[in-house]
Formats: C-alpha cells, structure tokens, sequence
C-alpha cells in the first residue's frame, strides 16, 4: 500500500502532501509552519529527503525553505525557475527515488512558467497518483494569470492546453489526483467540492479536458476571471526570495503586552488585530479594532485586508495567541508586536473604553427600510454574488475593495449603514474597518442575504428583474 497523506488546510483551501517509504520520505508544497512534517516523520521513523514544490504559490508562504534547514532535504522545483536559495531544479522527467517509490517530474507550465507535476510510481514501477499543484484542480485548472514574468495571460493558458493535452490526458484513467487546492481557491475560477479525484473523471468532467482547438481554450480560461487577491504578488515574491524563520516570528509575536504597553504600541499608530469569532467582536471590542475571526476564511482575509508594512498587536481568545501568529504568517504577515494580556475581558474589567456594533436580524431590517430616508444597505460580497440576487438599491461595495481608503470614502457618513454578506463574516470585517474610519451609525445584518432573501418585505432583485 503506498502511504500518501494530504494535508487539507482549510481557511487557504491548500493541500501539503507527506509520502513515506521504507525509512525515506517527501514532502510536497509544504505550509510555512512545517512542526506537522517533522511531527509526522518521527512518528513514521522516516527521513525527510525531497521537498518538491510545484511551482512558486502566490496564495500562502510555503514552509519549503525552513523545512530544508531543519531536515537537510534538498528543495526541488521544475524548469525555468529561478530563485534566490539553492534548489535543485528537475529537468523533465526525471526521477527522484523515495525508498521503494518513483517520483517523475512532469513539467507543465501553463499557471506558471515553472509548474511541475510529480507523479509518483508504485514500488512495481506502476503510476499511482500524480500531486498536479495548480496544473489541474478538481474541476477546473490554474488561471494563467498569475505573475509569470512578461508573458500575457493568453500566451500561458495557450501553454496550458499543451500541457493538458499532451501530460495530462495521456495518463491513465485510474492514476489519482491529488491538487493543491480545493473549493475556495482563487487560483482556479471555480473548483469542484473534493480535494480528489482521478484522471478518467477529470477526462469526464472537467471542462478543461473536454475537447476544443487551443483558441477555444484559451478563450475559455481567460473569460470570466477575477481580480487576484493583493496579497498574491506579495506572497509571490517571498516564495522566491525568502523570509525569516517562524520560530523568530513566533518569538516577537508572542509577547504578553500589559493594558499600559498595549495602548503605547497604538499611539505609535499599531494596528490592533481582533481574530475572536465575529459573533462575539460585535458585543464589545478595544476601539479602533479591525476584526478577522479565526472561525473564518482567517489568512485570506488578513492578507487582503491588512497592509504589509503595518505593524500588529492582536486582542485573541484565550489560547488563541499563538495560532494567530502562525496563520498570519502562513499569508506572510510577520509584524505582530505582541498580544493583550488577558485579552478583551482584562481590557474591559480595567474600565477602559470600548466600542461594539450593533446586530440586527433582517426583520428589523424590513421595518426600518419604509421609514429611514437616509438608510442605506452596503452589501460585501463579491460582484458575482451580488449579480445573482441583491437587495433592491443596495450598493454593492465588496469586501476587499474596502481596503482602499477611496472606496470607503464614497459612503456618506450622514446615512444609517445596514451592511451585509452572505453569511455574516465578511460584514463584521467590513463593519470593523468603517468604524475605524469614523464610522458609527452602523448596523450589522446577521445572517447576511442567507437569512435577507426570505424576509417578506425586504424587495429582492434577480438578474431576470423579477423582484420577489
């Protein structure tokens, strides 16, 4: 049986993958706090020999540069890389022994210049899976427009479908799929719901592999796609140069700041961080706080949100301190300065001030709405959600668009402000960054358009125009 486990991270929508072999072992696209694979490794008595990496991520800091200084590994990228630390860059199709097993790299550029799949062979020599990176998701394939060099997006997505047509559909039906990333990815444009799959139901179902000439294609990927996260680039970049180890992140981030010290860190202009659950920021908070809940899509939101050169103290629940740090990190953000000690109730029960943002239910929504001439509902989502169905004469400012002070500035501060999601996540995000703007006359919908759309009396628009 061949020992391959995915590492699934959810709020990244990311898979790292650990394969083990009579006492060797591999990892492939590691996350930057790489504790798991040398926790795994011990316990499965293997050495850690290869660190494959696909290509450079833009979506999250990869652990391949600490994992190879704690362990020795060599770290392994395709052709055409090009980084700032010594790898061993893969020539097409060759093979790297991991005990028993086979891995092959297949170079298949098209997301980036340098993606490369790894497939890995039975101890018999038989192919049985193959770690396709951002090449091939579950249901769609890498948009090809991210950061590779001076090409056009066109021009990448024309070396997709080479690479599609001529490693990808030539495998076996039965070899399994395993990709870097699942459903809420902004790497593809719509990824299925498994984190796996086979090349024969790809073959079936991916509109990717069905057939069409190159200029069919390329059309096909390079229609419809959204705008990549700021953070991309940022992320990007230090994938090729480097950064510092997560035990020195860790170290500064992790200091317990008394209620004195922590209010000298934001007269200094220190951002406060608050990754409590939403549901809970909204009853009280230190003012001037921005909150991205931990429960949450927590680093990408951080990393769209947060400004890079922006030092942070974090307000956490108990406990929560040091996970906040390290998924902070995972997205690159390495600038916190500490946390508060005791967090919000030691803030509270010392009589500081505090602000909070008052919930409403979407009934009190529809009463409000015949008799408030200056209220104004703010929806968060993204231009498709809103597209699809919205509340009549909502305006429609989506969420990381809000991270542009001029974006904010558009809103009238004279009017009552009824903001909300989908769910109810974003909208307290978007709610925290109004108020530290100087924006009090606030309300957050709870349930977001989830619980909006069945409301009677709140008009619903669709794009068929029928209102509801």
């Amino acid at each position: 049986m061949v020992d391959v486990k995915q590492l699934y991270t959810n709020c990244l929508s990311e898979a790292a993958y650990f394969i083990a072999s009579n006492g060797e072992a591999a990892v492939i696209d590691p996350l930057r706090d790489v504790d798991v694979y040398l926790q795994m490794a011990a316990e499965k008595g293997v050495k850690i020999k290869y660190i494959f990496e696909t290509h450079f991520h833009a979506d999250f800091v990869s652990g391949h540069i600490e994992l190879s200084q704690r362990t020795g590994a060599p770290i392994l990228y395709g052709p055409d890389t090009n980084a700032s630390f010594p790898i061993h860059m893969a020539k097409d199709g060759e093979e790297f022994k991991i005990g028993k097993l086979t891995i092959k790299a297949i170079h298949t550029p098209g997301h980036t210049l340098e993606s490369t799949c790894y497939l890995l062979h039975e101890e018999g020599g038989k192919p049985y899976c193959i770690f396709t990176g951002d090449t091939l998701f579950v249901g769609d394939v890498g948009r090809p427009d991210l950061f590779s060099g001076n090409l056009s997006k066109e021009e990448l997505a024309g070396m997709m479908y080479d690479t599609l047509q001529n490693k990808i559909k030539t495998l076996n039906d039965n070899i399994i799929v395993y990709p870097a990333h699942g459903p809420g990815s902004s790497c593809g444009k719509s990824l299925g719901p498994e984190t796996h799959s086979t090349i024969g139901a790809q073959k079936a179902t991916n509109y990717a592999l069905q057939e069409m000439t190159k200029d069919e294609f390329v059309k096909t990927v390079t229609t419809g796609l959204s705008k990549p996260p700021v953070y991309f680039p940022i992320n990007a970049r230090i994938n090729k140069e480097g950064y510092d180890s997560m035990t020195d992140v860790i170290g500064t981030g992790m200091q317990a700041l008394s209620i004195a010290a922590f209010k000298e860190r934001t007269k200094e202009g220190v951002w406060i961080l608050d990754t409590r659950p939403a549901t809970i920021f909204t009853l009280g908070f230190v003012p001037g706080s921005v909150s991205i809940g931990l429960d949450g899509r927590f680093a990408e939101w951080a990393g769209t949100m947060l400004p890079y050169d922006q030092p942070l103290v974090l307000v956490t629940e108990e406990g929560k301190e040091r996970e906040s740090i390290i998924r902070l990190a995972r997205v690159g953000i390495d600038n916190v300065q500490g946390y508060l000690e005791g967090g919000y109730e030691a803030w509270q029960a010392a009589g500081e001030p505090i602000d909070m943002i008052i919930d409403i239910e979407p009934d009190e929504l529809a009463m409000d709405m015949p008799h408030d001439d200056l209220l104004e509902v703010i929806d968060v989502r993204k231009p498709g959600e809103f597209d699809a169905a919205h509340v009549k004469g909502a305006t429609n400012i989506p969420l990381d668009t809000l991270a542009d002070p001029l974006n904010i500035a558009v809103i009238d501060d004279t009017h009552n402000l009824y903001i909300h999601c989908a769910g109810g996540y974003r909208s307290v995000i978007a709610a925290s960054l109004l108020k530290k703007q100087g924006y009090h006359n606030l309300r957050n919908v709870l349930g977001g358009f989830g619980k909006i759309k069945s409301q009677k009396g709140i008009a619903i628009v669709h794009p068929d125009n029928v209102k509801a």
